[in-house]
């Protein structure tokens, strides 16, 4: 039973170190952005406020989290729960914006893009919320479903080192090949050497 909640840590690693990059974008920049023009109000670097923390800081922190667990994780239960917990995060992300005014008096919480053209306010919503959620719900949906086959029974190959041991004796079949007669011995007369009859020549 401990055999089978076993696993490879490469199985978790590569979406591992995805989720830790896109965990630490999701936290940091709302704090750095404003250095490259790329923000939502307050557009200052470094300033905190109850939304960056609900909508950004603790999301980030969590699929940062996920990432760590489903790089070091031995377990598929320490995997899943690192896959879990970073796909519900990514989900917030998408989700945080249109959920907080319930709670803020109908006020959205984490500010508004603060780009000059609306093509710079739309990248600053996708990449802050929206469409950050949705690759960090896929890259960790595919982690799970690697982690997931494996415990339904699919295991990976292992190589088992060559042993010398004895070659089987095989019985060889004879095969008959040619079919056995019987000979005949034809009984020749016996060659007289000689004559029984004395000629007396007179």
């Amino acid at each position: 039973m401990a055999g089978m909640l076993q696993m490879r840590r490469s199985r978790g690693a590569f979406s591992g170190f995805l989720l830790i990059l896109l965990g630490l974008w999701g936290a940091l920049i709302p704090f750095v952005g404003p250095y490259f023009h790329y923000a939502y109000t307050p557009d200052k670097a470094w300033t905190y406020n109850t939304g960056r923390l609900w909508l950004e800081l603790l999301p980030g922190a969590a699929v940062f989290l996920g990432g760590v667990l489903l790089m070091v994780a031995r377990g598929r239960h320490t995997a899943l729960f690192g896959a879990l917990l970073a796909a519900a995060a990514g989900a917030w992300f998408t989700l945080g914006t249109v959920l907080s005014p319930l709670w803020n008096h109908h006020i959205p919480m984490g500010g508004s893009p603060a780009g000059s053209s609306v093509y710079m306010r739309i990248m600053e919503q996708l990449g802050f919320y929206t469409a950050l959620g949705v690759v960090i719900v896929f890259v960790a949906a595919a982690a799970l479903g690697r982690i997931a086959s494996v415990a339904s029974g699919i295991r990976d190959i292992e190589e088992i080192p060559e042993t010398t041991a004895p070659a089987d004796t095989v019985p060889v079949e004879t095969v008959r090949t040619e079919e056995t007669r019987p000979v005949h011995t034809r009984l020749l007369p016996r060659r007289k050497t000689e004559d029984t009859t004395t000629q007396t020549v007179g």
